[in-house]
């Protein structure tokens, strides 16, 4: 497909390149890149030729998360419709997280909201130290939903709790350093140690590796797939309210939210 937003190509060693294709606006997902991806890695996981999936984005970012244009639209449909939207992006999250194949993840620029989620659910995700990570989407006025499972997983509730609330912003170095990623390395090695990486994976059995994933996820507490709905509707329904139609709004037409002005003039 001339016009598919991601960028698919099968290496000889047996690693599908998965690349998302959106540079003009930071590779945000929308829902025909939602569908995509769902399908690329459900393919992938059935796939008996594909060994792992590697996964990047074009141009200067990763993932910028979901569009925020769409997320807006979203939020004015019907109570029904919003849900089966938010379903579908969760549905999304979860074919990366329960694909069959180790999948790794290459992070530069900057993975923010639903990119850091992208994050969470790859088995190994390499990012740079200048790369900027963040679930920002309080600050637009909704939540990071349908992410949370996948990154409560990764880095544990308490972590989560305060990057949550706040929105804020961290470098590659804290994100390995509270277990969103594998490893950071410096700018311009990220290329060196993804190859360094699927080497080794390639010394392991295919069937073994395969398996040891599903192990190490069925020890989870809780399985994020029981949460699927849930958190679909969580997020619908606060992107349908009054203060997520303002943030979203309020980013869209580059001002600051309604909530951020106290004390300006």
């Amino acid at each position: 497909m001339t016009d598919a937003l991601l960028k698919i190509t099968r290496r000889p060693d047996q690693v599908l390149h998965v690349s998302l294709d959106r540079p003009e606006v930071r590779n945000a997902f929308n829902s025909r890149l939602i569908t995509e991806l769902r399908s690329c890695f459900e393919m992938a996981s059935e796939d008996p030729s594909c060994r792992a999936v590697l996964m990047t984005g074009e141009g200067k970012s990763f993932s910028a998360g979901a569009d925020i244009d769409w997320m807006k639209r979203q939020g004015e449909l019907s109570r029904e419709e919003n849900v089966e939207s938010a379903l579908e992006m969760a549905g999304m999250f979860q074919a990366i997280y329960a694909c069959k194949k180790p999948v790794i993840a290459a992070i530069h620029g900057a993975a923010l909201g639903g990119g850091t989620g992208l994050t969470a659910v790859a088995d190994m995700a390499i990012c740079e130290h200048s790369t900027i990570f963040g679930f920002t989407e309080v600050r637009l006025g909704i939540l990071p939903a349908v992410i949370s499972p996948y990154v409560v997983e990764k880095i544990g509730t308490g972590k989560a709790r305060a990057l949550f609330v706040t929105g804020s912003r961290f470098g590659g170095q804290e994100a390995e350093r509270i277990g969103l990623v594998f490893r950071s390395v410096p700018d311009g090695q990220l290329e060196q140690e993804i190859e360094k990486q699927i080497q080794e994976l390639c010394q392991a059995g295919p069937l073994a590796s395969a398996q040891a994933k599903a192990l190490a996820q069925s020890l989870s507490p809780r399985p994020p797939a029981e949460d699927l709905q849930a958190m679909a509707e969580r997020i619908a329904e606060i992107r349908g309210s009054a203060e997520a139609r303002e943030g979203l709004s309020a980013f869209l037409e580059k001002r600051k939210p309604a909530w951020n002005q106290e004390g300006e003039g």
